[in-house]
């Protein structure tokens, strides 16, 4: 509990409008929906500047009080949960787009900034640019997704995942100085973190404990005019990895899925990969649709496979960026609970990672969602096992639970690692690091944040 002493110093940096104790506030910012344990804040601020950023973090320094960064509060495993109390930064007033560049495709945006702001500003003002949009709702930051490693609907074709489309960042660091990364360092253009000394991995992956990012250099990619998609289906979980290489290979996909669930009743035992491409004119579409069919041709003349029709108004849905049917899904159970393990991993892992999914699910009693993105052109899966719950169910919450634990275990006896993890399963990754790396990132948290403030519990590095 803070005193009424630092609450009122937290008004006067910014305002009795952003800064709350209230006990309802305090409540919504203890969980997210994840099944991850509620853990109450003492106060809740929400920062309009930079230099705002670094009087909080200031004060939380000299007093010795936990801060915890939040973007969208999306993540749904606990790493906005204030494990320990104290501040929650909550970062969605720092929402300016500051500056796109068109000639050298990157913008400029505020922490708070969300994906469907940026979208949006696109669309209208600079139509022919897009940025890689995770399938995640559109009030989910930009700041926030590449700080965990978050990859998108241009992560096959172009950058890879989103911390690395990243080209520069402004911090505040856990002793209260606000530094830049990256070509905005050293001179006014935020185009590269090339070739300076790349210090940009300090605060990407780290949960938010070394630093609070205010700022983000993102790069940006042409928007073709057209875009269509094709869905090859098969009941063979093992050519999964050959189908998904072939189509690779091809080089022409911009995005490429698989997936497989029970619901609806016409996929269950089937599984598909989606297909996504673009062009600027009907003529190019069609040849690289002809190059997809033409890579996959024995697959369906032996009819082991096949391209699946797709109806309008289900294309539409196959379309969309970001996806909507997962977060359809995720309130399937109609609690409001969902968890979504995502694990990375290589892509002739997928078959394994499948029928995990589905023992561990069926072992505790949940439904199930499973899948993967391709990153990087084929480098590795985001592999994805997402459990939606009735959180009203205390039971069922704690199969979820069980299952999570589970999901994480064997993802890194599979040869993965865990993506965004909760706690325990940082724990677990931790576990099996190798000593010298581990020894590392303690060097850097205790450089970094001497004082032990930043959102504690996280990566703990003892």
């Amino acid at each position: 509990m803070l005193d009424q002493e630092i609450i009122g110093k937290l008004k006067t940096i910014l305002g009795s409008d952003y800064v709350s104790d209230a006990a309802e506030e305090l409540f919504i910012y203890s969980r997210d929906q994840g099944v991850q344990d509620p853990h109450m804040p003492d106060c809740v601020v929400m920062p309009g500047s930079a230099p705002e950023v670094q009087e909080i973090i200031r004060l939380a320094m000299q007093k010795k009080i936990p801060v915890v960064p939040m973007g969208g509060g999306l993540l749904l495993s606990g790493l906005t949960v204030p494990l320990k109390g104290g501040i929650v930064l909550d970062m969605k007033r720092m929402n300016r787009i500051i500056e796109i560049n068109e000639r050298s495709h990157y913008a400029v945006v505020e922490a708070g900034t969300s994906q469907g702001m940026l979208d949006a500003y696109l669309r209208k003002h600079h139509p022919g640019l897009k940025h890689s949009l995770p399938d995640a709702p559109p009030s989910a930051t930009i700041a926030g997704n590449i700080a965990i490693h978050g990859s998108g609907h241009l992560s096959q074709s172009e950058g890879g995942f989103h911390s690395e489309m990243v080209t520069g960042l402004e911090v505040v660091l856990p002793t209260g100085e606000l530094v830049k990364f990256g070509s905005c360092s050293t001179v006014p253009a935020w185009f590269s973190r090339a070739p300076l000394p790349d210090l940009v991995g300090l605060f990407l992956g780290w949960n938010g404990t070394t630093g609070v990012i205010t700022k983000v250099g993102i790069k940006l990619y042409p928007r073709p005019s057209l875009h269509d998609v094709m869905v090859f289906m098969t009941e063979d979980i093992d050519l999964a990895p050959m189908i998904i290489s072939r189509i690779i290979n091809t080089e022409v996909a911009e995005d490429i899925n698989y997936a497989l669930a029970p619901k609806p009743d016409y996929l269950n035992g089937f599984q598909m990969t989606v297909i996504n491409v673009t062009a600027n004119s009907e003529a190019e579409i069609k040849m690289k649709k002809q190059i997809i069919r033409d890579a996959l041709h024995d697959f369906y003349e032996t009819k082991e496979a096949g391209f699946m029709p797709v109806p309008p108004n289900m294309k539409a849905g196959f379309l969309e960026a970001p996806q909507k049917a997962l977060s359809k899904f995720a309130d399937v159970r109609k609690g409001g609970g969902f968890e979504y393990v995502g694990a990375i991993m290589p892509i002739e892992k997928i078959p394994e990672a499948c029928r995990a999914g589905m023992e561990i699910t069926a072992r505790n009693r949940i439904t199930y969602s499973l899948g993967a993105r391709i990153i990087g052109r084929g480098h590795c899966a985001m592999f994805f096992f997402a459990y939606p719950f009735n959180r009203v169910d205390r039971e069922e919450v704690e199969r979820v639970k069980k299952a999570l634990e589970d999901t994480n275990k064997t993802a890194l006896q599979l040869g993965g690692i865990p993506w965004k993890a909760e706690v325990q399963g940082q724990q677990l990754i931790l576990k099996q690091m190798e000593p010298e790396t581990y020894r590392v990132m303690k060097k850097i948290r205790d450089v970094l944040d001497p004082a032990g403030i930043m959102n504690p519990g996280n990566w703990e590095v003892g």
